[in-house]
This record gives structure tokens, sequence and C-alpha cells, in this order.
């Protein structure tokens, strides 16, 4: 019964493809989750897969001068919440790196979800998943929000028109019209910041 659940689970990771994140829950039709833990973690010590964190595999893909290529910080986070059925978003420090707006490269990153919290270990990082409320996923744009909760972390007081013209260049990646709907739910001072952006002012 292992041996045929072993071979079940490492047949359906072959049918995949390398640089997939897998989860005991991908494995429910197979078996009970324990036994399918198991497998996972069997695999990872025949070198198959490779544990990420807790209950987190990679089926590496692997470059012949790099060696296995890891996945990003947030292709685990955007796995986890594809897994949870959750919406997540990037925090305001976690926005402002992925952005560019700051050079500084968290070791705990966090972003804010309308599911419930937690914190997932993977290595030598660390990812907190927040509750938002509803508001923070009330921005469109993917660009924009991002944009918004940067400029939150930020602050009127740390403008500079060197980061202006930076999230100018940021928001010509975003249609106009999904700005301005943006703008309409962010404070005052972003709001005539993103309008005179698109405005060219």
């Amino acid at each position: 019964m292992e041996n045929s659940i072993h071979g079940q689970v490492a047949n359906k990771i072959s049918n995949g493809k390398r640089g997939d994140i897998v989860f005991p829950v991908d494995f429910k039709e197979i078996a009970p989750s324990e036994a399918i833990r198991q497998a996972l973690s069997r695999l990872a010590k025949e070198g198959m897969l490779v544990r990420l964190a807790h209950g987190i595999y990679l089926f590496p893909e692997t470059d012949p001068v790099l060696g296995i290529l890891y996945p990003s910080t947030d292709d685990i986070a955007q796995a986890i919440a594809q897994r949870d059925k959750v919406r997540i978003v990037p925090s305001g420090l976690n926005a402002l790196n992925k952005l560019g707006l700051s050079t500084q490269v968290p070791m705990k990153v966090v972003y804010l979800t309308d599911g419930s919290p937690k914190t997932i270990k993977a290595g030598n990082r660390t990812i907190f998943f927040k509750t938002a409320s509803p508001k923070k996923f009330a921005l469109k744009g993917q660009i924009s929000g991002m944009v918004i909760r940067a400029l939150e972390e930020l602050g009127k007081d740390a403008m500079s028109p060197e980061i202006r013209i930076r999230i100018g260049d940021i928001l010509k990646k975003e249609d106009k019209k999904t700005i301005r709907e943006d703008a309409m739910l962010a404070s005052e001072w972003m709001a005539q910041l993103l309008f005179s952006i698109i405005e060219g002012n």
C-alpha cells in the first residue's frame, strides 16, 4: 500500500512541470493526508522533491551552473494563497521593495490577506500573512494598488521629486482609468499626487 501511494504521488508529480510548488492537498484523491505527507517526505529524501517549508515542496528545476532554481518569496506566497483560496497583496514595506522604491531586501516579508493569519518559514525567509479589512482589497489595479500601499508606508513627508518621477514611470504600466478609480479610494494627498502624475503635471 505504501509503495502504491508513493508511486502514484511520484507519477503525478513527474507529470507536472519542473518548478512546481506542491502541497499534500494536491494529492487528496490518492490517499489520506498523513499517508501523502509520508510519501512527500520520502520523495524529498530520495531527491525528487526539495522541502521548502513544513508541508511545502518543490519539484525542482535545475541549471547547469546555478544548480536548483528556487522559487521567489512571492512565488511561494502566491502558491499558498491559491492553495488556501484566499487573496493576498504585498504590505507597504513589501510593496516598496517590489516597486524598487527601497533597496532593502527584507528577510521577513508581509502580505495582507482576506484569509487567516499565518507564518511560513522557508529556509532563511519568513513569510507573514496578516489579515486585513476588505477595504485593502478594493483597489483594482495590481500596480496602482501596490503604489498606494507603498505611499501609505512612505508617508507624505517622505515624498521627493525623485520618488515622484519613479512612481510616474511605474504607473505608465497601469491603465489610467484604473489609476483614477483607485485614487478615489486613497487619502487626499495620495489622490492629488496620482491625478497630478497621470495628467502630466
